[in-house]
């Protein structure tokens, strides 16, 4: 049986943040809130949270995870960042935005695309995402909660409670998330494409 916090979304709770960044560190899987949908999370080049994730969502190799980072001085140590790229992202992080930039050397194999060597990059606009990051002192291994046979994350996290409570290791509720999933931007290439558009707006990506 998963645990299942309740937190505050403005002001979340230290010694909540605390216990839960414990679970991350112990080589749990836990299910956290967004400025989007709910997602799930674990530590960096934890092959086993990895592969726990992998079945719950039965995703293939060629999904790309993300790395959920706190702020725009965390992803230049595991994306290769352009000056006019930066400048773009600093304009509009934190957001509901996904960014698929060339990944360096720091960043775990299993983690990239096993093709084109690059990664997913998230800086989330919500106060629990950002309190447990800071916590744990760097970025966080996600994928939005989106599970089988459907095409939209999961947002009642009641629900999420007796869908996975015997699937993950911890449940945090952060009231009734959004169904939209982020805007996805390849940054790979020399001009930004927008491969999905959700709840970050486009506009500043369109050429």
């Amino acid at each position: 049986m998963s645990q299942f916090f309740q937190i505050h979304s403005e002001n979340p709770q230290a010694r909540l943040i605390r216990q839960a960044v414990e679970v991350v560190r112990g080589g749990g899987v836990i299910v956290y809130p967004t400025d989007s949908g709910y997602a799930f999370g674990c530590l960096i080049g934890d092959k086993d949270a990895l592969e726990r994730i992998r079945a719950i969502r039965r995703l293939d190799d060629n999904h790309h995870f993300t790395l959920v980072c706190r702020d725009l001085s965390e992803i230049a140590t595991y994306a290769k960042v352009e000056n006019s790229i930066y400048r773009l992202l600093k304009a509009v992080t934190p957001g509901p935005y996904t960014f698929i930039l060339p990944a360096t050397r720091e960043v775990p194999r299993r983690l990239q695309h096993p093709k084109r060597k690059t990664i997913g990059i998230r800086v989330p606009d919500n106060a629990f995402a950002q309190a447990l990051l800071a916590e744990l002192g760097e970025p966080m291994m996600s994928t939005t909660l989106i599970l089988p046979g459907n095409t939209l994350p999961e947002s009642d996290p009641y629900e999420i409670r007796q869908l996975l409570e015997r699937q993950v290791d911890l449940i945090i509720d952060g009231g009734y998330g959004s169904q939209e999933v982020t805007t996805m931007v390849d940054l790979e290439g020399e001009s930004p494409v927008v491969l999905r558009e959700g709840l970050g707006d486009p506009t500043p990506f369109r050429v």
